[in-house]
């Protein structure tokens, strides 16, 4: 969740120290702080609140220039947002300091320790009882990389660290488990952060840190051992997106940057995976074909966002595999005993790649013996690494907390996979002409999605008329109903009012009793006009909400007159099928959601309480 980012090289290690924590600001925090060593000390700096704060400090008492050194953006886990809790931690005698993602479970046990051994501790966090005993490990060996390894292997939880000690002045060492940590590799330069985009300015080359590993950086080069000092092989990898990808591009919010880059978020997951007469090649899902055709069960495990795009696919993968399909949160999953086995593939959908609770449900069901097929846009991340196969979604970099590109890639991935799996097990190939169509179709989202982007005006006159409303409600029915569910979440996440989605068919099973005169309802209209069924429920229900007064917002396709007498607010998107009607229908919400938190005055792009990546449980 939090943002880390170590350096040793020719370059000031503040200004890429703190050029760094800017690009991660998005992954969300409360404090921050640095720390430089420079002439054989260790100097450091930090302060709660915004980033801002930190660099109006270092204005005021500037720190001296070094070449090696770390920083730290803080989302507050052990102890509350305050300079002192704010990191780096330094040991008593100033000689260590020490940066911390995640949370060490024994934490408790060990501070005891210390304090019986006369350590004074200047916070409340976790992360200082580490410091504290890399002082004293290194003081025995001399090592500092050792000293790490020793550490490590007395902490209990899920963490990323990074060190550094002012007796050994060009080194940086960082060791991670259950949480994300990558090494930049420059010329004569080298970096440690919790996300490419830190370095992203300086190099694109980079190395994958895996499990229980420790890293030393040195500008002569990187070593990488497992926690017992054995060598550790690693991956080398190219980033295939620059710094400018990660900019706002003009554009007051990066959320609104990436709302436009849809179109061709989508083309680009689409792109090379699509052969010739609509046949499917994924080159990244290594599951060979007759281990999928003996499998009896899907099951999709994710969270917030990606859960609904988990919702989705349950109904792509019911449709053209036949096989059951059941949507999981992650975060729930391993705390019952599922019923998974050798037969069962598992999606796991995560945009970062290192959600704890997507991470964990994933080694609980191959603790199981099933497959894992992991949908994430970030390349060299840990769910990926750890899965059996992945289909990444080549989203590029979604910045602003609340997802946007993310989700709608991850539904198309999801149809890939599900349109994929029926083709191999023949399954698809019995209704040949619903699966071209259906890959067809694909292939012209980003057009549609781009036609639903030129019409967003409205909505955004809309949101802003709904700016001082305490609550807005959202309905949906099939594909409908995780839209609706993903249109309150990010009205929760951005514009922090009262929001819910429902199922429309259980209205009348308790939530009509939320609707009163002038109460916002937002309807999404299935695809299908008055020829569909769930379409003339979805109607009933809208009927249902104006008899007791509800301010309607309908979203309809195109040609859908059936709607138009009981629409307060008429939204139009493309004619589309069903199961990827989500994909338009969606976009519209995203574009209310974020001009209804600007006019309501919120940070758009880092609301509060909220982190990009959430890496502890």
């Amino acid at each position: 969740m939090c943002g880390i980012v170590g350096y040793v090289g020719g370059q000031s290690a503040l200004d890429v120290v703190l050029a760094g924590l800017k690009r991660l600001e998005y992954r969300g925090y409360d404090s921050a702080g640095v720390a430089v060593l420079a002439d054989g000390a260790l100097v450091a700096s930090k302060k709660a609140g915004k980033l801002i704060n930190l660099e109006k400090e270092l204005v005021e008492r500037p720190l001296p220039a070094g070449g090696t050194g770390l920083g730290h953006t803080r989302w507050a886990t052990h102890g509350g947002p305050t300079d002192a809790n704010a990191h780096p931690h330094l040991d008593g005698a100033g000689r260590v300091a020490v940066v911390h993602n995640g949370i060490i479970e024994n934490f408790a046990a060990l501070r005891a320790e210390l304090v019986a051994r006369g350590r004074t501790f200047a916070s409340e966090t976790d992360s200082e009882v580490v410091a504290h005993l890399l002082a004293e490990s290194f003081a025995g060996c001399g090592d500092l990389a050792e000293a790490m390894r020793r550490v490590c292997r007395r902490l209990e939880g899920a963490f990323t660290l990074v060190a550094v000690h002012a007796d050994v002045p060009d080194v940086v060492v960082g060791a991670r488990r259950n949480s994300p940590l990558v090494v930049g590799v420059g010329e004569g330069e080298f970096f440690l952060a919790s996300d490419v985009s830190a370095f992203i300015a300086h190099t694109r080359s980079a190395i994958e840190l895996g499990q229980d590993q420790v890293v030393e950086l040195r500008r002569d080069g990187v070593t990488v051992t497992d926690f017992g000092g054995a060598p550790a092989d690693v991956r080398a990898y190219h980033v295939d997106w620059d710094a400018s990808a990660a900019e706002k591009g003009g554009y007051d919010h990066f959320m609104l940057k990436e709302i436009a880059e849809q179109p061709k978020a989508i083309a680009d997951t689409l792109r090379g995976r699509i052969g010739a007469g609509g046949v499917l090649t994924l080159d990244e899902v290594r599951i060979p074909p007759d281990v999928l055709r003996e499998i009896d069960k899907v099951v999709v495990v994710a969270c917030g966002t990606a859960f609904h795009a988990g919702m989705i696919a349950k109904y792509a993968f019911e449709q053209w595999t036949r096989l059951p399909c059941e949507t999981e949160l992650a975060s729930e999953f391993r705390y019952r005993n599922p019923i998974v086995d050798a037969r069962t593939l598992v999606i796991a959908i995560s945009q970062s790649g290192e959600t704890m609770d997507t991470l964990m449900a994933l080694r609980h069901a191959r603790e199981r013996g099933a497959k894992v097929l992991a949908v994430c846009n970030t390349n060299g991340s840990t769910i990926p690494r750890e899965s059996d196969a992945v289909l990444y979604t080549h989203a590029g970099p979604e910045v602003a907390v609340a997802s946007t590109k993310a989700f709608l890639t991850q539904v198309v991935a999801c149809c890939l996979v599900a349109l994929y799996v029926g083709q191999v097990r023949g399954v698809a190939a019995g209704r040949g002409a619903e699966v071209r169509e259906a890959v067809r179709e694909l292939a012209g989202m980003p057009g549609a999605v781009e036609d639903v982007l030129r019409t967003m005006e409205p909505v955004r006159e809309l949101a802003r008329s709904l700016a001082r409303k305490d609550t807005v409600l959202f309905l949906g029915r099939h594909v409908g109903y995780p839209v609706a569910l993903e249109g309150a979440l990010k009205l929760k996440e951005l514009a922090y009012m009262h929001a819910e989605g429902f199922a429309a068919g259980e209205l009348k099973h308790g939530p009509i009793a939320l609707v009163e005169e002038g109460t916002p309802v937002v309807v999404v209209v299935p695809s299908g006009g008055g020829q569909s069924v769930v379409h003339d429920k979805v109607v009933s229900n809208i009927q249902e909400v104006r008899a007791r007064g509800a301010w309607t917002v309908v979203i309809a396709e195109e040609g859908d007159e059936v709607v138009v007498p009981y629409a307060d607010h008429l939204i139009r998107v493309p004619r589309t099928s069903t199961l990827l009607q989500p994909l338009v229908a969606t976009v519209p919400l995203q574009v209310f959601a974020c001009e209804l938190a600007t006019a309501r005055g919120n940070e758009v792009d880092q609301p509060r309480n909220l982190a990009k990546s959430v890496t502890v449980e």
